[in-house]
């Protein structure tokens, strides 16, 4: 059996981090048969996005679009920062007020949905134990 794609490093940006590491704690146990996800930073500003990549060059930046809290044009400047620093890093957004209209159920559901593509599409294959 092949073990999970990673350990892939996540930065999540939101002005809410303990709904974030509750969320991220959530997203990564449910799909960690396929994917190793570990939570190694957020930030709560986009400003701060650069020098949490140089310190801990994670493999995702997750912008937590909910409750209205980023814009497309945050969310866009928050990658941008992210891939300045990484320029191969995946960034991950979710659709601007999802939580506030449906609740934080449907923001697990969409990125269990949406990551996993956005992941193979980077072109992350699994690795035997050495």
């Amino acid at each position: 059996m092949p073990r999970p794609l990673g350990p892939f490093k996540l930065v999540t940006v939101n002005t809410a981090p303990e709904r974030a590491k509750r969320l991220i704690g959530r997203e990564a146990e449910n799909v960690k048969d396929r994917y190793e996800i570990v939570h190694s930073a957020y930030v709560e500003a986009i400003d701060d996005v650069a020098a949490a990549v140089r310190e801990v060059e994670p493999n995702i930046l997750h912008c937590q679009i909910t409750a209205s809290m980023w814009t497309s044009e945050e969310s866009r400047k928050a990658h941008e920062i992210a891939k300045s620093v990484i320029s191969g890093i995946i960034t991950f957004a979710l659709p601007q007020g999802l939580q506030l209209e449906k609740g934080p159920g449907a923001v697990v559901e969409y990125i269990e949905e949406n990551l996993p593509s956005t992941i193979e599409a980077a072109g992350f294959q699994v690795q035997e134990n050495l």
